[in-house]
């Protein structure tokens, strides 16, 4: 069984992360990610405090093992979740777009892991500077927000950069791709994507329906010009935000066109006006299947790659 530092460290028995996908990791995914051997992280999003809290609570009648929460810092609830995963005890934080800093020394007190998401080196010094328990190292192949960087060349330099356990996101959704990240220097992997599939999954069936069927060049990226930039499916949604986007729009117009849309994607199935986030390996999930199984079926994948040579390698 494939076990490393993060596992000791968390006290989980699997080194898989589940991906803090706002408004599609709630509590009863979280749960079933940490029942089955991973890490099960609730996304609090663009989402009050008051629904984090629900989620935690809702996790911790499924689960008695180790759950976190991501804070995704540019939400203007940062700061009311921020408190909240203090007073629910949660074991783990992680955090994105922008720095942990004001509020590290109030986690830290409650004896909180905080593992920031970094993109970069420099952040990753950072975040190793001012107490991290670990790193989550994200490349650009990933849902969601995305840096510039390849999970490929990301993850070795910062493995270089820091002596945190380091774990690799972005672009594995098999054992294959875990193998690859503990060759890099990394002693975890976060899948987003794959855990879409999941039964305990609870986007809306079109949403499911449009991961079971993607392609090799399903995805796109769309919000440079905000300096925001997001990998979603190749929907009409995206489309039409590519074409406002380089088409003279202004700023704050082209902010409204996206606020809302991820929740109608993963609520309603919205293919017009609905943003689907994906990584660029959802062409590479084509079942639907229990969390735990998906945790198990990625490690025992693995784990022989690890243990052998290649079989190119002579």
């Amino acid at each position: 069984m494939i076990k490393s530092a993060i596992c000791d460290l968390l006290g989980i028995q699997y080194p898989v992360f589940q991906g803090g996908m706002a408004w599609i990791a709630d509590g009863r995914l979280a749960a079933a990610v940490s029942e089955g051997g991973g890490l099960g992280i609730i996304a609090a999003g663009n989402a009050p405090g008051d629904y984090v809290r629900e989620q935690i609570r809702t996790a911790r009648k499924m689960t008695d093992k180790p759950i976190g929460v991501n804070i995704m810092l540019l939400s203007p609830f940062a700061a009311d979740v921020a408190r909240v995963v203090t007073e629910e005890k949660v074991e783990v934080v992680t955090t994105g777009a922008g720095n942990p800093a004001a509020y590290m020394s109030a986690w830290l007190a409650a004896g909180i892991r905080v593992i920031p998401v970094v993109a970069s080196v420099a952040l990753a010094k950072l975040m190793t500077r001012i107490g991290a328990s670990a790193l989550i190292a994200e490349g650009g192949e990933s849902g969601g927000h995305v840096g510039e960087l390849t999970t490929m060349v990301l993850v070795p330099q910062i493995c270089d950069a820091t002596d945190l356990p380091v774990i690799a996101a972005g672009g594995i959704a098999d054992g294959r791709g875990a193998a690859a990240a503990f060759m890099l220097g990394a002693c975890g992997i976060q899948m987003g994507t794959r855990f879409l599939s999941a039964e305990e999954c609870t986007v809306h069936p079109a949403y499911k329906e449009k991961i079971l069927k993607a392609t090799d060049l399903c995805t796109m990226v769309t919000g440079r010009r905000l300096g925001h930039p997001v990998r979603s499916l190749r929907t009409p949604f995206a489309r039409n935000y590519a074409k406002a986007e380089y088409g003279g729009m202004p700023d704050e117009d082209l902010e409204a066109l996206g606020t809302g849309a991820l929740r109608l994607a993963v609520q309603e199935g919205d293919n017009e006006r609905g943003c689907f986030l994906a990584g660029q390996i959802a062409a590479m999930v084509r079942k639907e299947q229990p969390a735990a199984e998906i945790i198990r079926e990625v490690v025992e994948e693995a784990e022989p790659l690890l243990l052998g040579a290649s079989k190119w390698v002579k």
